[in-house]
C-alpha cells in the first residue's frame, strides 16, 4: 500500500497529539487530585459521583437535624427533671399535710412552702432553648405555653409537635406539647373521682378508690348518702338506689364494679360522691391543695378527702412524668443510632465517590512516566522518518 508523505505526516502529527492530550490530563489529574476535572472526562462516572454526593449530603442534614433535635430534648430532659424534682417535694408536702394534729398555721406554712413549688413548675413549663424558643409550646415556639392568671394557669402553646427527620426513613418528635404534659393529668384514680359534700358535719372522708370489676362499672355519678351515722345507700344519677348497707369506719363500700373506703365518723346527712374521672392539670392539683390547706371552713374530712384526692393526682402526674422522661431518652437513643449509622454510610460513600473521582498517585506517575516515554518515542520517530526522501538516493 503507498503512503503518501502528507498521509504520513497526517497520521503521526495526530497520534503526538492524542499522546499530547492524554500527557496533559495525567498531569491535571496529578496536580489537582482528581480524575474528573469536568464533566467530558468520564461522562457516566461523574454522574455517578454526582448522585453520590446528593446521597452523602442528605444523610448530613440527616445527622444536623439529629443534632439540633438531640440539643431539644436533653434541655427538654433537664426542665422535666426539675419539674419532677419540685412535684416529688410536693407530694411529701401533701403527706406531712395530711395529719389531723397540725394547726391551722401548720397547714398554711406547707402551703406557703406549695406555692414555691408551684412557681417552679411553672418555670420549668416555660423553659427555653439558648435562641428563646419555649421547649413545651409545641409548633408555636415563639409563644409562651403557660400563662398563670390568679391561681390559674392556661395553656397557650400548640397540640402538634415539629417532626425531624434523622434518617431516609426515620423521624422523631423534637419535643413534647405542654398541654399533653402538664395539663392532661388523671383526676382522681385515671376512672373516677371521688369527693366529700361541702355541707357534711361529720368527720368523714373517702378515699380515691379503685376498679375491682371493669367490665360492670358504669360510668355515671353517684351518690352515697349517710342516712344515719352507721348506714349508707348508694343513687345514681336517675336516684335509682344500687347499694346499701351498714357502715364501719375503713370498710369498703362495693357497687357497679368498683369500691371506696369511708373512714371517719360521718353524719347522718352528710355525702359523698363518685363520678367518672376527667383530667386534671399539675397546676389545678396543687393550687387546689393550696386552697384546701388554707381554708378555715373545711371539716377534718374533708381536708383529708382533698389531701387524698391530690396526693393521687399528684402521683399520676409523677407517673406522666416519667412517661414522658422515658420517651425522650428513646428519641435521643434513636438520635445516637441513626448518626452511627449515617456515619458509617458516609465513610463508604466518601469512599465511593474517591473511588471514581481521585486520583490513584502511584497509578498516575507509573502513567505518566510510561506516556512521556510514548510520546517521546513517536517524536523521534517521527522527525527521523520525516528526514527520508527519495531524492536521497538519487546520484
Amino acid at each position: 500500500m503507498t503512503i503518501s508523505t502528507l498521509t504520513f505526516q497526517t497520521n503521526a502529527l495526530a497520534e503526538m497529539e492524542a499522546l499530547q492530550t492524554a500527557l496533559t490530563q495525567t498531569q491535571t489529574e496529578l496536580s489537582t487530585g482528581s480524575k474528573l476535572p469536568n464533566a467530558a472526562a468520564d461522562p457516566a462516572a461523574m454522574e455517578q459521583v454526582n448522585q453520590l454526593n446528593m446521597t452523602l449530603a442528605a444523610s448530613q442534614q440527616y445527622v444536623s437535624n439529629g443534632t439540633a433535635a438531640s440539643a431539644n430534648l436533653q434541655l427538654e430532659q433537664s426542665a422535666l427533671t426539675t419539674a419532677t424534682n419540685a412535684l416529688q417535694s410536693a407530694r411529701d408536702l401533701a403527706v406531712e399535710a395530711n395529719n389531723s394534729a397540725l394547726s391551722l398555721a401548720d397547714r398554711q406554712d406547707i402551703a406557703t412552702q406549695l406555692q414555691q413549688l408551684q412557681n417552679a413548675l411553672l418555670g420549668a413549663a416555660n423553659s427555653t432553648d439558648p435562641a428563646g424558643n419555649y421547649l413545651f409550646a409545641g409548633t408555636a415556639s415563639g409563644t409562651q405555653p403557660f400563662a398563670q392568671t390568679g391561681s390559674a394557669v392556661s395553656y397557650q402553646g400548640g397540640s402538634q409537635v415539629n417532626q425531624v427527620q434523622i434518617a431516609p426513613d426515620q423521624s422523631i418528635s423534637a419535643g413534647d406539647a405542654g398541654n399533653t404534659v402538664f395539663m392532661n393529668i388523671p383526676a382522681g384514680n385515671g376512672t373516677f373521682s371521688t369527693g366529700a359534700a361541702g355541707a357534711n358535719t361529720g368527720s368523714g372522708s373517702i378515699d380515691t378508690g379503685s376498679v375491682i370489676n371493669a367490665t360492670a362499672w358504669v360510668p355515671d355519678s353517684y351518690t352515697i348518702a349517710f342516712t344515719s351515722p352507721t348506714q349508707y345507700q348508694v343513687t345514681n344519677s336517675g336516684g335509682t338506689v344500687v347499694a346499701s348497707g351498714n357502715y364501719a369506719s375503713g370498710s369498703a363500700i362495693a357497687f357497679a364494679g368498683i369500691k371506696v373506703t369511708v373512714s371517719g365518723a360521718p353524719a347522718a346527712g352528710d355525702q359523698f360522691t363518685v363520678a367518672p374521672a376527667g383530667k386534671a392539670s399539675v397546676f389545678s392539683t396543687i393550687a387546689n391543695l393550696i386552697t384546701t390547706l388554707n381554708s378555715t371552713s373545711l371539716s377534718s374530712g374533708q381536708v383529708t378527702t382533698q389531701i387524698g384526692t391530690a396526693l393521687r393526682q399528684i402521683d399520676n402526674a409523677l407517673s406522666g412524668f416519667g412517661y414522658v422522661q422515658a420517651s425522650v431518652g428513646g428519641r435521643l437513643n434513636a438520635v445516637t443510632a441513626a448518626a452511627n449509622s449515617a456515619q458509617t454510610t458516609q465513610t463508604e460513600l466518601q469512599g465511593t465517590v474517591s473511588q471514581l473521582s481521585s486520583t490513584d498517585y502511584a497509578a498516575a506517575v507509573t502513567q505518566l512516566s510510561t506516556q512521556e516515554l510514548a510520546l517521546q518515542a513517536a517524536q523521534q520517530s517521527y522527525a527521523s522518518i520525516a528526514k527520508l526522501s527519495l531524492f536521497n538516493y538519487i546520484s
